[in-house]
C-alpha cells in the first residue's frame, strides 16, 4: 500500500511540474485532466468515494471540455514573458509552506484515534431519521443535510466557473468583431 501511495504522490509531483513548465495549452489542458485523475485516486485511497467521483466528473470531466472550449475561441499557445517575477515564487513557497505546517498536527494515516475513525458516531445514524422527518437513507441524510452548506459551495464554484467560461467565450460586437454580413455591406 504505502508502495502505490508514494507512486502517486511522486506522479502529482511530476504532472504539477510539468503543468507549469509547458507553454503549449492544449498539454497543459490534458496534463490538468491526468492531473485531477491522480486526485481522484488519492482521494479513493483516502476512502473517500464521493469526492473522487466528484473530482473525476468536475476536474477532469467538465473543466477539460470547457478549458478547451475556451482554448478554441482563444490563442493556442500561452505568451511567454518578457520578465522574470519572484513574486509569484514567493507566494507559491509562502502558501505550501503555510499547507505544510496545517498539517504538522494530523493524526498519521489509518490511526484509530483520527477524527475519521472516531466520527461520525453512532448518533448521526440514530437520529437521522427524526431530523430529516422521515427520510430513510441515512447517505442522502448526511449530504443533503448535515453537509448541505458544503453542497451548496461546491455547486456554487461550479457555477461560478461555468458562468466564467460562458462570458470568455461570449462574441461581443462592440469588441470590434463586426458579424460577416456587415463586413461585406460597409465594404460596398
Amino acid at each position: 500500500m504505502n508502495l502505490i501511495v508514494f507512486a502517486l504522490l511522486a506522479l502529482l509531483a511530476i504532472t504539477a511540474v510539468a503543468i507549469a513548465k509547458l507553454r503549449e495549452l492544449w498539454a497543459v489542458i490534458m496534463f490538468t485532466g491526468i492531473y485531477s485523475f491522480l486526485s481522484a485516486s488519492w482521494m479513493m485511497i483516502l476512502d473517500a468515494p464521493d469526492v473522487a467521483f466528484t473530482e473525476a466528473a468536475v476536474g477532469a470531466g467538465i473543466s477539460t471540455v470547457l478549458m478547451l472550449s475556451t482554448m478554441a475561441l482563444t490563442g493556442k499557445a500561452e505568451d511567454i514573458p518578457r520578465k522574470s517575477s519572484k513574486v509569484p515564487l514567493f507566494v507559491v513557497i509562502v502558501t505550501g509552506a503555510t499547507l505544510i505546517y496545517g498539517t504538522l498536527d494530523m493524526p498519521h494515516f489509518g490511526s484509530p484515534d483520527a477524527p475519521a475513525q472516531t466520527y461520525p458516531d453512532p448518533s448521526f445514524v440514530e437520529r437521522s431519521e427524526h431530523d430529516m422527518h422521515g427520510l430513510p437513507n441515512v447517505v442522502t441524510a448526511l449530504l443533503a443535510s448535515y453537509r448541505s452548506y458544503d453542497t451548496l459551495g461546491e455547486t456554487t464554484v461550479v457555477l461560478t466557473a461555468g458562468i466564467g467560461v460562458l462570458l470568455i467565450l461570449r462574441r461581443d460586437e462592440r469588441d470590434g468583431d463586426e458579424p460577416d454580413h456587415l463586413a461585406g455591406e460597409n465594404s460596398a
